[in-house]
C-alpha cells in the first residue's frame, strides 16, 4: 500500500479558476459509487462526449453521447469492479483513428485496459490483454495517456510498488493495434530502493515536455524527499533544465535536484504541479516545511544561475504533518503558475478547503497579494448538499470549439485504502456545461 495524494475539491483535469458563468446545461448522468473518492475520466471526440466512471456498484462503466444530443446516452459496463483504494483513477483518451482507450482499476496490478474499434462506439471496447509482455505487467499504477508532437498515442505508468518502483512509456501503433516501449530503458530507475513520484509530462510553449518529481524511500507518504526536474522534446531523449543530456534511466545520483528536501521535510507527491510564466519558463509549485515547521507554499524556476527556490506563502502556526500509508484525505492542492496581469503571476492553492490566490512579481518571484476564491463547495453548492465527510469531486474536458463539460460528483474522503463499516449511499453523477470563455 502507497500513500497517495487524493484529488478532490479541485478539478483533476484542467485546474480552472471559478465559473463566472452559469452552466446551459446540467444532466444527471447516473448514480455511482461514494464510498471513497476516486478521480473519474473524461474525453471528446469531433462529435461525441465520452464518460468513464464506477457505477453505484462500484463496475466501471463508460457512457457516451453526442455533443449536439444531450440525454442521448450509450451506457457498457466492462468487467472490473473498484475495491475501497482510491488510487485506483481511470485514464481515457481516442486516437487518432477514433478508438477509445481506457486504463483503470490498477494498483500495484495486472494491465486492465480496454479498447474500441474506430467507430468510438463504447460497445465495442474489449479487454487489452497485454501491452508488450504480460508477465512484466503484473504491478501497474498510475496509467496516463499523452500525444506526442506528432499525435502518436502514450501510456505512461509505474511499474512495481510505492518505494520500489519504475517509470515506463510505451508507444502506440495504430496501423498494428499494437503498443511497443517508448525507450529502451525505464525514465527511471530506483534501484530496488525507491522510486519517483511523477507529475506531468506538461506540453510548454518552449516546444519541450516537462516533468517534476519526489523521490520515495517508503510507502510512508514522509519518506518523500529531493523535488527533481527533466525535460524533453520527444519523450525519448531527455535533458537536465541547461539542455545537458540525462541518460536513461535516470536515477536518484544523476537526477538533477532541484530543491533538496530531506524525507519529513513536508513535500509530498502529486503536489509538484508545473506552470510557466509569461516567457515559458517552467515553474514548479510544491510544499515544504519551513525554518520553524510551518508547511508554506514554494516557486521554483530555473534561471541563468540555476534554480531559484521562492516561499511565496507565510502562513503561522500550520502544518500539514502528514505520515504513513494509504490515500489520504489531503489538507492541500496546489496549482501550476500562470501568468496575470502584466509583470505579474497567479498561483491557485487550496488549503482545508480554502481556495487561494497567490499573486506575484514575474521577476523576483516576490508575493504581491494572497486572496481568498470561490472553491468546488461553493461554486456547485447549489446543486450539492454534501453530508458529513463528503466532499465534492470535479473533472472537466472541452471540445474543439472550446465548449467546457465540467463532471461533479460527491464521495466520501479517501481513508486510507481501508474499508467503511457501513456503505454509503451512491450519489449523483452530474454534467455541467459552460459556453466557451469559462475562465
Amino acid at each position: 500500500m502507497s500513500s497517495h495524494l487524493a484529488i478532490a475539491d479541485t478539478s483533476t483535469a484542467t485546474l480552472a479558476s471559478a465559473p463566472a458563468q452559469l452552466p446551459i446545461s446540467i444532466e444527471a448522468i447516473d448514480r455511482v459509487w461514494s464510498g471513497h473518492t476516486v478521480p473519474f475520466a473524461m474525453a471528446t471526440s469531433k462529435d461525441h462526449l465520452y464518460v468513464a466512471y464506477y457505477d453505484a456498484n462500484r463496475q466501471l462503466t463508460v457512457a457516451q453521447r453526442p455533443l449536439n444530443a444531450p440525454s442521448h446516452w450509450v451506457y457498457h459496463k466492462l468487467d472490473t469492479w473498484l475495491g475501497w483504494d482510491s488510487h485506483n483513477l481511470i485514464a481515457m483518451t481516442l486516437d487518432a483513428s477514433g478508438a477509445v482507450h481506457i486504463a483503470a482499476n490498477m494498483h500495484v496490478d495486472p494491465l486492465t485496459m480496454f479498447r474500441s474499434d474506430t467507430t468510438g462506439d463504447v460497445r465495442t471496447l474489449q479487454r487489452v490483454p497485454k501491452m508488450l509482455d504480460a508477465a512484466r505487467e503484473k504491478a501497474m499504477t498510475y496509467p496516463v495517456f499523452l500525444k506526442n508532437h506528432q499525435g502518436q498515442l502514450i501510456f505512461k505508468y509505474r511499474d512495481g510498488s510505492s518505494g520500489r518502483g519504475n517509470e515506463i512509456y510505451n508507444i502506440y501503433d495504430e496501423k498494428s493495434q499494437s503498443w511497443k516501449a517508448l525507450t529502451n530503458s525505464p525514465l527511471t530507475d530506483g534501484e530496488g530502493q525507491r522510486n519517483a513520484y511523477f507529475m506531468g509530462p506538461t506540453k510548454g510553449k518552449d516546444g519541450y515536455f516537462h516533468v517534476a518529481w519526489v523521490w520515495r524511500e517508503s510507502p510512508s507518504a514522509e519518506t518523500n524527499h529531493d523535488l527533481s526536474y527533466a525535460k524533453s522534446r520527444d519523450l525519448v531523449h531527455w535533458e537536465r533544465a541547461n539542455g545537458s543530456p540525462l541518460t536513461l534511466p535516470i536515477r536518484l545520483k544523476q537526477a538533477e535536484i532541484v530543491d533538496p528536501v530531506p524525507v519529513s521535510g513536508g513535500m509530498i507527491n502529486n503536489n509538484t504541479v508545473l506552470g510557466f510564466d509569461e516567457e515559458g519558463r517552467a515553474i514548479i509549485t510544491y510544499h515544504k516545511y519551513d525554518a520553524a515547521g510551518n508547511t508554506q507554499i514554494w516557486l521554483a524556476r530555473h534561471e541563468k544561475a540555476g534554480w531559484k527556490l521562492k516561499q511565496i506563502s507565510a502562513w503561522t502556526n500550520y502544518r500539514w504533518d502528514f505520515k504513513g500509508n494509504g490515500s489520504l484525505n489531503s489538507e492541500i492542492f496546489v496549482e501550476g503558475a500562470r501568468p496575470g496581469k502584466p509583470g505579474q503571476l497567479l498561483v491557485a492553492v487550496t488549503r482545508l478547503g480554502q481556495r487561494l490566490e497567490f499573486s506575484v512579481d514575474s521577476r523576483t518571484l516576490e508575493t504581491v497579494t494572497e486572496n481568498k476564491l470561490a472553491g468546488v463547495a461553493e461554486m456547485f453548492a447549489t446543486y450539492f448538499k454534501p453530508g458529513p465527510d463528503m466532499q465534492i469531486n470535479t473533472t472537466e474536458t472541452s471540445d474543439a470549439n472550446g465548449r467546457v463539460y465540467r463532471l461533479a460528483w460527491t464521495a466520501q474522503a479517501p481513508h486510507r485504502d481501508l474499508p467503511l463499516t457501513e456503505i454509503v449511499p451512491a450519489t449523483d453523477l452530474k454534467l455541467f456545461v459552460f459556453n466557451p470563455g469559462k475562465p
